[in-house]
C-alpha cells in the first residue's frame, strides 16, 4: 500500500513537471512573439514615416 502511494505521487510530480516546463516555453515563445511583432511594428512606422517625409518634400518642392 505504501508502495503504491509513492509510485503515484512520483507520477503526480512527473506530470506536474511537465506541465512546468511546457508553460514555461509557451511563456517564452509568447514573450519573443510579443517582441518580434513590437520590432516589425516599429521598423514599418519608421519606413511609412519616412515615405511620407519624401511625399511632404517632394509635393511643397513643386509648388514652390
Amino acid at each position: 500500500m505504501l508502495d503504491f502511494l509513492k509510485r503515484r505521487i512520483v507520477k503526480s510530480e512527473k506530470g506536474a513537471m511537465d506541465k512546468i516546463l511546457v508553460t514555461l516555453l509557451l511563456v517564452v515563445i509568447a514573450v519573443g512573439l510579443v517582441v518580434g511583432i513590437n520590432t516589425w511594428i516599429q521598423g514599418q512606422k519608421n519606413t511609412l514615416q519616412n515615405t511620407a517625409d519624401s511625399a511632404i518634400t517632394n509635393a511643397t518642392a513643386d509648388v514652390g
